[in-house]
Formats: structure tokens, C-alpha cells, sequence
């Protein structure tokens, strides 16, 4: 009997081994990758751009405060997985009649899921560093904005200095200044020629190079033809031109050139700073620069181009924030208007080149 009882045993054993390696292999073989794509990159993208975000968010304060920025770029995401399962089966068995041995058997089975990310960050330092902030933005970059229908307004409060010596206000602590009157009078009258239609923008070889040339069109009807004779006054403008080279520089050479002195990325960034809400305590306690109020235009008021604010607790319903020396300094979710300044300010920053003359680094992947 207990030779029959042993065989019977064995028998349930192998049966049982064969019915979970088939599974044990399956799951060893079957591909795993193509299923984790669509989660995987929505939640990286979702980790990549709050984190840009916040990083943009506490520069900004930080030069609020005359803290040092860094910037620190994610290079590359790669995400490695492993399945790997192995199965032991093990029989002794004797017959108890010509041997002491007893049966004996025993089954295992090991399985292990693996998860192995590989982020590369590249810090902005040195040639990067001055080439991507510090390198003014091209003045044909400002007006390929302006074509494609950003807003002037919105474009020239932010991105230049001056144009043809009409000046931009600046919030930089050690070196501010409020706008010139007829700043904001330039703004209303190329708004409403953007409007229109008549501000157009050209590119032609010029020397065996490419020049930009800002068109204005002169088929216009009576109010938009006046605005037009207007702002060629105003920029001391060829007023019979249509054509007008793009220069970079602080005055034009002469009446057919517009010469835009345009900022870089880490000026704009300090100008948008100056709009942040600082503590009072900070300010008491000389910290910190009080906030600087947007001066009164010839036509009313320029309302501040963002609005970041800052408390001791964090609020529930906020588009970002960032801890910085015990304050939450935020922007409200429901702040359209500083949500799309924001936005437009990260959009800005990708205009700028940041790749260096190095090659990307190069990661390793094991493929077994």
C-alpha cells in the first residue's frame, strides 16, 4: 500500500508541476513593454512639466531675493523593466520494502518584478548657462511672435527694452525704471494695427543673407491708416515706407530701420519677478525689495503682467507653488491672465537654444 500511495503521489506532483510551468513560462516570455507606453508617458509628462514649472517658479524668486537661479534640464528618460520567474520541482522516492528511504517531494516557484528608471539631468552651467539666458532674444524672433498672433502688447511689455529709443519699464532691483509715457501710447496703436491686419513681417536675401523686415501695409482704411502715420512719427519712421529693416541696437541709423533692443531670458525673468507679492516681515526686515507698483500710462493704468502671490500656508486651489524661506509664493489656479503669462514665459525660454556643442550622454542599456 504505501508503495501505490507514494506512485500516487508522485503522479499529483508531476501533474501539478505541469500545470504551473506552462504559466510561469508565459509570464517569463510575454512582452511587457508595449503595455506600460501610454501610462509611463503620461506620467512622466505630467512629473517633467509641474517640475518645470516649479523650478521656473523658484528662480523667479530667488532672483526676487538676490538668490543665485539654477537650472537643471532632464536630458533623457528611460525606463527599464524585468519579469523574471524560475520554477524547482524535486522528487526522492524508494521503495520502503529494499530501501529505508521515504518518498519524498517538494515544489517551488520564485517570481520577481523589476522597475528600473534611468533620468539623466544636464545643470545649464557655463557656455549653456550665458548662451541660453543671458544671449538677448533675436529681434526676428519677436516679430515671428507678433505674426503668428501673440498678442504685441503682451510680446513687447515683455521681451524688449526699447524700440527706436522709446523705453520699456525694467523691475531689476540695481537697475529700474518705469516705461516712457509714450511706451504705452505705441502699444494701443500697434495693437489695433495688429488688429487690423496691416503689421506684416517679410524675410528676403539681402547680401547673400536673410534680413527681416517688419512691413507695414499701406491700403489701409482711414483709422487704421492714421495709427499707421502715427507710429511712424512716434519711431521717427520714413513716413511713405512700407519696409523697415530689423536691427538690434538701441537707436536706428536712419528713418527706413527699426532698431529693437531686445532682453534675454534671465532679464525677463528678473522683470517678471519684481511683480511678485512679498512678505511684509521680508521687506521689514530688508530681505527683500517691496513690490514695485505698475506705473499709470498716458491712456490709464498698465495692469502688472503677472501676479504671484505669497502666504505662510499653501493654498488648495493653485496653479503652482513653491516653498521658499517659510513662504508658499503661488499663482492662483483661477488667474487666467497669470497662468497664460506663465505659460507664454516657459514658451519663451524654448525659443532659446540650451543644447551645448557636447554630444548627448550616452546611457547604456543592458538588452538581456
Amino acid at each position: 500500500m504505501r508503495k501505490g500511495h507514494s506512485v500516487m503521489n508522485i503522479r499529483k506532483w508531476i501533474k501539478s508541476a505541469l500545470l504551473v510551468s506552462p504559466f510561469l513560462a508565459v509570464a517569463g516570455c510575454a512582452a511587457i513593454g508595449p503595455h506600460t507606453v501610454a501610462r509611463d508617458r503620461f506620467d512622466y509628462t505630467a512629473a517633467i512639466s509641474d517640475s518645470w514649472k516649479a523650478q521656473m517658479l523658484v528662480n523667479m524668486v530667488k532672483l526676487r531675493y538676490g538668490d543665485t537661479p539654477t537650472f537643471l534640464e532632464v536630458a533623457s528618460v528611460i525606463n527599464q523593466y524585468s519579469l523574471e520567474s524560475q520554477l524547482n520541482l524535486q522528487f526522492t522516492w524508494a521503495d520502503p520494502v529494499t530501501s529505508a528511504l521515504t518518498n519524498t517531494q517538494s515544489a517551488g516557484g520564485i517570481a520577481r518584478y523589476i522597475d528600473r528608471p534611468t533620468i539623466t539631468y544636464s545643470p545649464l552651467t557655463g557656455e549653456k548657462f550665458a548662451r541660453s539666458l543671458m544671449t538677448p532674444i533675436p529681434p526676428s524672433a519677436i516679430l515671428s511672435l507678433i505674426q503668428a498672433n501673440y498678442s504685441v502688447d503682451l510680446v513687447l511689455r515683455l521681451c524688449v527694452h526699447s524700440i527706436n529709443g522709446i523705453r520699456n519699464r525694467f523691475g531689476g532691483a540695481a537697475r529700474s525704471r518705469p516705461a516712457d509715457l509714450e511706451f504705452s501710447h505705441l502699444l494701443e496703436m500697434l495693437s489695433r494695427l495688429q488688429t487690423s491686419g496691416a503689421i506684416g513681417l517679410r524675410v528676403q536675401k539681402k547680401n547673400d543673407r536673410e534680413a527681416t523686415l517688419l512691413t507695414l501695409r499701406g491700403k489701409v482704411d482711414k483709422a487704421t491708416h492714421e495709427d499707421s502715420l502715427a507710429v511712424r512719427k512716434m519711431l521717427e519712421l520714413d513716413p511713405k515706407a512700407q519696409d523697415f529693416t530689423i536691427a538690434y541696437g538701441a537707436v536706428a541709423k536712419n528713418d527706413r530701420e527699426l532698431a529693437i533692443l531686445s532682453r534675454s531670458i534671465l532679464e525677463i525673468i528678473i522683470d517678471l519677478a519684481s511683480y511678485i507679492e512679498v512678505p511684509e516681515i521680508h521687506v521689514a526686515e530688508k530681505r527683500v525689495n517691496p513690490t514695485q507698483m505698475e506705473e499709470s500710462a498716458l491712456s490709464g493704468f498698465l495692469s502688472p503682467l503677472i501676479r504671484i502671490r505669497s502666504s505662510r500656508e499653501k493654498p488648495a486651489d493653485v496653479f503652482i507653488a513653491v516653498p521658499y524661506h517659510d513662504f508658499w509664493f503661488w499663482i492662483d489656479d483661477r488667474d487666467l491672465p497669470s497662468k497664460r503669462m506663465f505659460t507664454f514665459l516657459m514658451f519663451i525660454f524654448t525659443l532659446v537654444e540650451t543644447g551645448g556643442k557636447e554630444g548627448a550622454p550616452i546611457v547604456t542599456i543592458p538588452a538581456g
